[in-house]
Formats: structure tokens, sequence, C-alpha cells
């Protein structure tokens, strides 16, 4: 299910709106190397509560596309390079990007809601988070017709959880925030009438 064994331009025909998120957070963190300009991307762009609050609110979105380091960017995006193509084929591009999108902002929004005025945090962990949220809806609404794929999705959300609270410097708050708004929007779009609906439209 998430072995990847197509070649690069077949990943990228068959899965465009993965392939476009990945190029972009790589883009930008490439900008963000470039000495001067690329600071002020990188701060202008940061998640900080305090800032936030102050009315600065983009911040919830564009830290989704900020990293703080190579190993950081490797793991988000090679975690989404893996997920991401199963969802998207099984959602559609526009419910992907939604389940995306609304996972990365309700994590921002969890963080800015339960995090003090001095806590900065960037990555799209929270988004990411929300793909593997929707799978575990997904699960839960094939519980009895697939009991193979609770099998595979089941551990990689209780090793995901249990990472989120060991590692160090992790924004648990966004991690679970998006791991429930993923949840939660899985579950509407894979409830089986909605799934029935749209794919015969």
């Amino acid at each position: 299910m998430f072995i990847r064994r197509e070649s690069f331009s077949q990943y990228i025909k068959m899965y465009p709106v993965v392939s476009t998120i990945i190029a972009v957070n790589i883009i930008i963190f490439i900008i963000t190397l470039i000495p001067g300009i690329g600071d002020e991307i990188f701060y202008a762009g940061i998640s900080v509560n305090g800032l936030i609050a102050a009315g600065e609110w983009w911040r919830v979105i564009t830290s989704m596309f900020l990293h703080a380091g190579f190993m950081h960017i490797l793991f988000n995006m090679f975690s989404l390079f893996l997920f991401g193509p199963e969802l998207e084929k099984i959602a559609g591009k526009m419910r992907f990007l939604t389940i995306y999108f609304l996972a990365g902002i309700f994590g921002g929004a969890a963080t800015f809601a339960f995090e003090d005025a001095m806590y900065a945090s960037v990555g799209a962990s929270g988004a990411i988070f929300g793909i593997i949220g929707a799978f575990g809806a997904l699960v839960y609404y094939t519980r009895h017709t697939m009991p193979q794929l609770r099998q595979i999705i089941v551990p990689i959300i209780v090793i995901s959880v249990f990472m989120t609270f060991v590692q160090s410097n992790i924004n648990i708050t966004s991690h679970l925030g998006g791991l429930v708004a993923g949840f939660i929007l899985g579950l509407f779009y894979f409830k089986p009438k909605n799934m029935i609906r749209w794919r015969n439209k």
C-alpha cells in the first residue's frame, strides 16, 4: 500500500497534488538557505503565537511550508511521499487538498490556542498527521470488510503518536491537532454513502 514502485515521471503524473506540495516545500526550503533573503522569508512566515495574536494570521499557513533544517524537511517530505499518494488516489485531488490544508491549519490553530505567546514552530507535520488521521477514518469504515488495512494503519498511527512524545523539539499540539482534524474529515469523506455519491459523478 505504501511501497512506491512508480518511476519519477509516473509518480508526478499519477499524484500531481502530492508532487506539487513536495516541490513547493523543497523550493521554499532552498530559498530560505540563501543568505540574507532566506532568513527574511523564514522569519516572515514562521508561526509565532504572539505575532498571530497581533493579527499576522497568515503565519498559521505559511509555517506549513517552512522547515528548520535538512533532516526536518527530509523526514516530512519522505512521509508525504510515502503516505500521500494512496490518500490522493482514494479521496481525489480536491478532497486530499482539503484534508492536508485543513489538518495543517487546525494543528496551527491548536498550537495557538494551547501554547504560550512565545511559542514558535514550523513544518508540514500537522498536515501530514492529518493524512494519517484520514487513513484512521478509512480503517473505521472498513474494519469489518478490510481487516488487513487496520493491521497496516493502526501501527503507523500508534508509532507516529509515540514518536511525537519521545522526540525533542516536536510540536505535539500540532501533531495531535492535525491527526484529529484528518480523522474527522475522513469520517465525512469516507462515509460509504458519500463515497458512492462522489465516485458516481
